[in-house]
């Protein structure tokens, strides 16, 4: 409880990370508000069958809290009638991300009549806000005080993926990316092959433990290969693949 959980991918896509994450929390019993900005929720319930999990059984007893931001976009700048007495949450297209974090407070609030084991806030993926026009300071913002919110007040974990690269050319979106890396408690961090594609081994992935966040020790880091599955994904030390062995 009271964690902050990085999915950071670079040369490859972390969004396998993602939906581990969703079906573990529902699972779980947690109230999970999903802030989902790069698919639609027919493409985030199919997966989620795969593993087991119902998004719509979820949603209608009011345990998945999910904005699909891509239709909520679509609703905003084409002047789509909003609901009187309830503002887009994605509002900060003409002014900034207060609504959102609001979107946030509010879905995650304690409910009447259920007891979920604790709330979670899972955003997938951050870097979408950029190219929406939000500025890299307000992202920042959003993201403490939804850290604020979740994490210390309401005992719960924060989850955001974000896409990241070595060489981008994109200076605000690596202004974000390394500003989170310091914030957070556990790093995720996916990662291309170096020597490009393999059957047998997709990519590698990173396991960053922030020690120093709090202790003044060295930072734990664990590095894995892994395999995407039709159903699951397989973990395995580096160089002990089905192409090596």
């Amino acid at each position: 409880q009271g964690k902050f959980t990085l999915l950071r991918d670079t040369r490859t896509d972390g969004s396998f990370l993602v939906h581990h994450f969703l079906s573990f929390y529902l699972r779980a019993g947690c109230k999970v508000c999903f802030v989902a900005l790069l698919q639609s929720f027919s493409h985030y319930s199919i997966v989620a069958q795969k593993l087991g999990v119902s998004l719509a059984a979820a949603k209608e007893q009011g345990q998945l809290v999910f904005l699909e931001g891509l239709k909520s976009c679509l609703d905003l700048l084409f002047g789509e009638e909003e609901q009187p007495g309830q503002p887009s949450p994605l509002q900060f297209l003409s002014c900034d991300l207060r609504a959102l974090f609001d979107f946030v407070r509010v879905s995650l609030s304690a409910t009447a009549g259920h007891s979920w084991k604790g709330p979670v806030l899972l955003v997938d993926d951050l870097s979408v806000l950029l190219s929406l026009g939000a500025a890299p300071v307000a992202v920042l913002d959003f993201i403490h005080y939804c850290r604020v919110c979740v994490c210390c007040q309401l005992k719960g974990n924060v989850v955001v993926l974000v896409h990241s690269s070595e060489d981008s050319e994109d200076e605000e979106n690596e202004l974000v990316v390394n500003s989170l890396c310091h914030h957070s408690d556990l790093i995720l961090w996916a990662e291309g092959l170096a020597t490009g594609f393999c059957k047998d081994v997709h990519g590698q992935i990173k396991i960053i433990k922030r020690l120093s966040l709090r202790q003044a020790e060295q930072d734990l880091v664990q590095t894995y290969q892994y395999k995407i599955q039709d159903r699951n994904v397989t973990f395995f030390a580096r160089g002990l693949s089905a192409a090596v062995l």
